[in-house]
């Protein structure tokens, strides 16, 4: 079970210019207390089948985080275009978030990112080198996410119930009041009790 579940991740400059900065707000559930930071961080993928081209564009801390829902906002820089691959710069791209706490990754929430130029004249006749300055981003609204299973070192909070554990089934124990002081029975050597004479 996880402690912390993201409720909504909102782009709060979408589309923007491809070298503006990302800025969203995180929104997210925890039901424990956690003593120690999440740390979330932002990385652009530009070439899937080449991880070393994968750019940390921020990350940030947030903690500790109390029960309930929590938000915060997040900007981080946009990719440095001078480690993209001139064919990887247009098209589609990846924007990946991940969420993780005490080191162990336990969400990661991938979009899609659209470049294209501004201009429909640039878009017929892609100009050498690219004009960075005339791009723009659509980051897709439909997230890919995946969650891991990790250990939080928190135990989530149980349920609590009026009736204590067992009770259901047992029956009703008399106490010692209840009983008469002049008691009308004496043990017999079965075991049973009978009449007194």
């Amino acid at each position: 079970m996880s402690i912390v579940t993201i409720r909504n991740v909102e782009f709060l400059n979408n589309p923007a210019r491809f070298l503006d900065p990302y800025h969203f707000r995180v929104t997210f559930e925890c039901i424990a207390p956690l003593p120690e930071d999440l740390e979330w961080r932002l990385i652009y993928v530009a070439s899937p089948g080449n991880e070393e081209l994968d750019q940390e564009l921020d990350d940030c801390l947030v903690g500790p985080v109390p029960v309930g829902v929590n938000a915060f906002e997040f900007e981080g820089s946009a990719p440095n275009p001078s480690k993209i691959p001139p064919e990887d710069v247009l098209g589609v791209a990846a924007l990946i978030l991940t969420g993780s706490y005490k080191e162990q990754e336990f969400v990661r929430v991938g979009y899609y990112q659209n470049t294209e130029y501004d201009n429909e004249e640039m878009k017929e006749a892609l100009p050498d080198p690219i004009r960075f300055d005339s791009l723009v981003r659509d980051i897709n609204q439909k997230p890919r996410v995946t969650r891991f299973q990790i250990k939080w070192d928190i135990a989530p909070p149980q349920p609590r119930t009026a009736v204590a554990a067992g009770a259901a089934n047992s029956a009703a124990v008399p106490s010692a009041d209840d009983l008469d002081d002049e008691d009308d029975t004496e043990p017999s050597t079965n075991g049973s009790a009978r009449p007194a004479p």
